[in-house]
């Protein structure tokens, strides 16, 4: 059974622990950075695309199902 994948190449899923969690947060968590203050950087940029539209707010929560576009790459947010 093959399982279905995300859109995109670039796409992969990032499992947090409980929900919400901070959109910079997330960001460092999934490895894209290695400092919280790069992805606040990044974020406030408009570097950052949550559900497809540019997010600006470092402090965005994001629930299970959001996804989270920084260069090329997408990421699914998914609770263990």
């Amino acid at each position: 059974m093959k399982k279905a994948k995300a859109k995109g190449p670039e796409s992969r899923v990032v499992q947090i622990r409980e929900e919400p969690i901070e959109l910079a947060q997330f960001l460092k968590f999934a490895g894209l950075f290695e400092s919280g203050g790069q992805a606040k950087q990044a974020i406030a940029d408009g570097e950052v695309s949550l559900n497809g539209a540019v997010e600006t707010r470092k402090g965005k929560k994001l629930v299970a199902g959001d996804k989270v576009t920084y260069a090329g790459e997408t990421l699914a947010v998914e609770v263990e």
